[in-house]
């Protein structure tokens, strides 16, 4: 299956646990990676027969800006379903969230999450 790959989103968000994370927020980073056949695309060479990679930015942008999850897990939950939604070419998501500033006391990259989803379609 052909993909489109969207790499190292980064947003400002307010998830987590505590309530520190809701008040003073964190940045986020985020893979998305959208199972699509690109075939079509590829030969006529028209946006209209992919998915606009610019859209499912701005839904992953909104939901991270603009929602609050306790967990970085209903976050990405919240995006798989809507991109799903929102575009049924795509036949399965991978969404991989980082979260670089998680308040635990110690040495590490990030913390993180990884989400497959299946479109019913």
């Amino acid at each position: 299956m052909d993909k489109i790959l969207l790499k190292n989103l980064g947003f400002y968000g307010y998830h987590g646990v505590l309530p520190e994370e809701n008040v003073l927020g964190q940045k986020f980073f985020l893979d998305i990676e959208l199972y699509v056949d690109l075939k079509t695309a590829g030969s006529s060479d028209d946006v209209e027969d992919t998915v606009n990679y610019a859209e499912v930015y701005n839904i992953a942008k909104d939901i991270v800006e603009n929602k609050k999850f306790q967990l970085i897990e209903a976050l990405g939950e919240n995006i798989a379903n809507a991109v799903l939604s929102q575009f049924p070419v795509v036949k399965e998501i991978l969404i991989t969230i980082r979260k670089p500033e998680a308040p635990v006391r110690g040495i590490y990259d990030y913390f993180g999450i990884e989400i497959r989803r299946k479109s019913n379609g």
